[in-house]
């Protein structure tokens, strides 16, 4: 195992909220949102501490056992409270990295636009950048289409996902405001306050053009739809979660209403040629209002396994297909748990099932198991986080029955041999604390082999690479745990 510190770690720059590893895991992106410098472009001076939640983003690479960092990648213009690298996204090769910083303020639209305007409060942007040997530049300034009113922002880049080659990037923007559905339809339309929408882009050579603009079929005010969103390796689908979703219904494409508030859904499009069309609205078998399904969903390779997260499900028994309908949905009721679901859904020909669904072993009440989660590119590994679990265990299948470390969190790892899931592993850092919460991401390469998990509370002030992991000098400066098998 490594343990994996910024360069300049700093109090409350939460290193470790979101990361990304290449399909053979040697190159792994973690993102810092609220790092403080000023400075931009690669390799910029890391010891300003002059634009608070400015954001950062490392590379590292392994070379055998062994991990280095490779960059520090800022954007090309910081901006307080940007918050870039609050999501990165990593082509199968590692050379193509995609950082969004949601909360970043131009009100340029399309690509490399002005980089210099502030005038659209938290409109949000995406950076690409490209990888030439050892070397990272940036390749492209990514702006919504329809950029968004300037007294609310859109937060385009709230979550991002490439394709195996990079050439292809889906964006979300849950604060997007049109009633519109389907694919291209009317995005100067504001009726639909948070309604929410997804954006596709493509690259030819180095020049990056948009594709298309995502709506839900039953678009509704505060849905936030692409909450997540993920693109399969290939490039053939795209699933985008709506993690406030209204809809009652607990099949695959069943109608839509808005009678269960909070629900959630998962919505999947294919893409013919170059043409978007929604293929399916995915919906839990045991759904309850308020479950929040949809808040962190991912897919594998070629499309056919999708894994989404449901992190206010509230069954209290642990295990594979126990999850369990019925629960009032009213929150601070009786039954509000929170103790968290996933649901795996797997594709024959155009046709969608749900596979299985999934609670920790050891469930407990506001674990939120499922917020976040990640299934390898083969579809056969589920890893779950559960950033509130409680166990003061530390490192590979402890005590799990332990509740000593509040919110120190967890990871759950699942495998499936043929239709069937098991638990395979339970993981905790090596350093536990309260608060570190464990699993504020998780990414795994193509394999499953290998695991990077990060911790976006934790308050180690050690620099680099496997330093001081006992030092709790550095509140939620973060770290992140890379674990292979």
């Amino acid at each position: 195992m490594a343990y994996v510190k910024a360069s300049n770690p700093r109090e409350g720059a939460q290193f470790g909220y979101a990361i990304a590893l290449s399909s053979d895991g040697n190159t792994l992106a973690v993102g810092s949102q609220m790092e403080e410098s000023a400075s931009t472009g690669i390799n910029g001076n890391q010891d300003d501490h002059s634009a608070f939640g400015a954001g950062a983003v490392y590379v590292y690479v392994r070379h055998g056992s062994g991990w280095s960092q490779q960059a520090y990648i800022k954007a090309s213009n910081t901006g307080q409270d940007d918050q870039f690298g609050f999501n990165v996204a990593l082509s199968a090769d590692g050379n193509t990295l995609a950082v969004s910083a949601p909360y970043e303020d131009s009100a340029a639209t399309g690509i490399n636009g002005n980089q210099a305007d502030n005038s659209m409060l938290n409109s949000g942007a995406v950076y690409v950048f490209a990888r030439t040997g050892s070397t990272w530049s940036q390749q492209a300034y990514i702006k919504a289409s329809n950029t968004g009113e300037a007294d609310e922002g859109d937060q385009f880049g709230y979550s991002i996902g490439l394709t195996s080659d990079g050439n292809n990037l889906v964006v979300g923007a849950i604060g997007e405001d049109s009633a519109a559905t389907g694919v291209n339809g009317n995005q100067k339309d504001n009726s639909a306050q948070g309604s929410g929408a997804a954006y596709v882009f493509s690259r030819s050579g180095s020049t990056w053009s948009q594709q298309a603009y995502l709506k839900a079929a039953n678009a509704g005010a505060n849905f936030l739809f692409g909450y997540s969103v993920a693109f399969s390796g290939d490039g053939s689908t795209i699933v985008v979660g709506s993690f406030d979703e209204g809809g009652s219904s607990r099949e695959i494409n069943g109608p839509y209403d808005r009678r269960a508030g909070g629900t959630g859904a998962a919505y999947i499009f294919t893409r013919s040629g170059a043409s978007w069309s929604q293929q399916a609205y995915l919906k839990a078998k045991e759904g309850d209002r308020q479950d929040s399904m949809g808040c962190w969903v991912s897919i594998s390779d070629d499309g056919n396994t999708v894994a989404a997260g449901a992190l206010d499900e509230d069954t209290m028994v642990g295990g594979i297909n126990v999850v369990q309908s019925g629960h009032s949905g009213v929150v601070d009721g009786p039954d509000d748990n929170s103790s968290g679901a996933a649901y795996v859904f797997v594709r024959n020909g155009t046709t969608w099932t749900e596979q299985a669904n999934f609670k920790a072993s050891n469930v407990g009440k506001d674990d939120w198991f499922g917020i976040r989660l990640h299934v390898s590119g083969d579809g056969n590994t589920l890893a779950v986080g559960a950033p509130n679990e409680d166990s003061a265990a530390q490192g590979i299948n402890g005590n799990q029955n332990d509740n000593s470390a509040d919110e120190a969190g967890a990871v759950y790892l699942f495998g499936r041999d043929g239709t069937t899931w098991s638990q395979q592993v339970y993981f905790k850092g090596s350093n536990t604390e309260k608060f570190d919460e464990f699993s504020s991401a998780i990414a795994l390469s193509r394999d499953g082999r290998t695991m990077a998990v990060g911790a976006h509370f934790e308050s180690s002030g050690a620099k680099g690479i496997n330093g001081n992991q006992r030092d709790n000098s550095m509140s939620q400066s973060g770290a992140v745990y890379i674990f292979i098998r």
